[in-house]
């Protein structure tokens, strides 16, 4: 089995080049942008198995010798902190609750950069059992994936029936205090219709709802453009339904278009990743469970700072790569190119 047959790139590389970079420590690229937000993957295994991003299997296991352990994990986000800039860190998966020792690594980024609030995507299944440690631990907020509120659609998407599960992971979530709560819910053609349902219950429950455009990251290469359902069809349904009133984004860095329900204060928010892109705003850096970089979602190009940490590098080795890694990000994900080509890695093996 081949790299790109397990959905791990071959496009490896220790050592970015630094030509034509500014002296500046930030995380500075060739247009202007400055990765300030971190994305931290630390599994590759899931609880659920979503059509959009992840096989029925469940992706290859990445050997546990391969992943960053939770001390590597501690060390890199305190650099970022600290050397590049990053203001904001978020923990990702696959599922992050699959790490049993998910607790050690947020008390101990937490006891490191105490100053930068702690995030975390998880879809909630299980959450219940371990929100107020997580809290304890030093996690400030979560966001939580779901997609419907209908059981059987649920089931159907995820390939489980764990509905129940992710709900009681919402409202433990609130309970420890881990607010505010964000649901992310993927925009599909078989759940469109159900979307009021999902917005009705996120304001009952206090929730602030992100609708994501689908995007061609999923397993199985079955994502096409003409099938996909996007901002400007979701508006018209939520619109028959409710008063919805623009309100823009407040952080011109923030990838949700945000709408005032019925007036307001509530708002839902659209990811429109593919007709509305964002990418000359986009301030993020990702690091993978096994430890490479990557400066965007849809670019295969990786830099191994696991070899580095494990070869001995000190932290000004890490960053000078870091740095590189960024300076040398793509202006955009060229979705609409007609020679664009997806990612070999999956969503769920880059961490969202």
């Amino acid at each position: 089995m081949t790299l790109v047959e397990i959905g791990i790139p071959a496009v490896r590389s220790r050592r970015p080049s630094l030509d034509g970079r500014p002296d500046t420590p930030y995380l500075l690229d060739r247009f202007g942008r400055v990765a300030r937000d971190l994305r931290v993957s630390i599994t590759e295994k899931c609880s659920l198995r979503c059509t959009y991003c992840m096989p029925e299997e469940g992706l290859p296991e990445i050997p546990r010798d391969e992943l960053l352990t939770s001390d590597e994990i501690v060390r890199l986000v305190a650099l970022a902190v600290r050397e590049l800039g990053v203001r904001e860190v978020r923990f990702t998966g696959g599922e992050p609750l699959m790490r049993r020792d998910l607790e050690q690594i947020i008390a101990g980024c937490h006891e490191r950069v105490p100053e930068i609030p702690l995030a975390m995507t998880t879809n909630g299944v299980g959450l219940e059992h371990r929100a107020h440690a997580l809290a304890a631990a030093g996690l400030h907020r979560v966001n939580v994936s779901l997609d419907t509120v209908d059981r059987a659609g649920f089931a159907k998407l995820t390939r489980r029936d764990r509905l129940d599960s992710t709900l009681a992971g919402i409202r433990a979530a609130r309970a420890a205090g881990l607010a505010p709560i964000k649901v992310n819910a993927v925009l599909m053609r078989e759940t469109l219709s159900g979307a009021p349902d999902l917005l009705r219950w996120c304001l009952d429950e206090e929730c602030e709802l992100r609708f994501i455009e689908e995007m061609p990251l999923d397993a199985d290469h079955e994502w096409a453009r003409t099938n996909m359902v996007t901002a400007a069809e979701l508006l018209d349904v939520l619109g028959a339904h409710f008063d919805l009133a623009a309100a823009g984004r407040g952080d011109p860095s923030a990838p949700a278009e945000k709408w005032l329900v019925d007036g307001g204060p509530a708002a839902v928010g659209i990811i429109a990743t593919v007709t509305r892109k964002f990418c000359d705003t986009c301030d993020r850096t990702r690091l993978t469970a096994d430890g490479m970089l990557r400066s965007c979602l849809f670019s295969d190009e990786e830099f191994d700072l696991r070899q580095a940490l494990r070869s001995g590098a000190d932290d000004d080795d890490l960053a000078t790569i870091w740095r590189g890694a960024m300076w040398n990000k793509w202006a955009g994900h060229g979705i609409d190119a007609e020679d664009f080509v997806p990612p070999e890695r999956t969503m769920g093996a880059i961490g969202g």
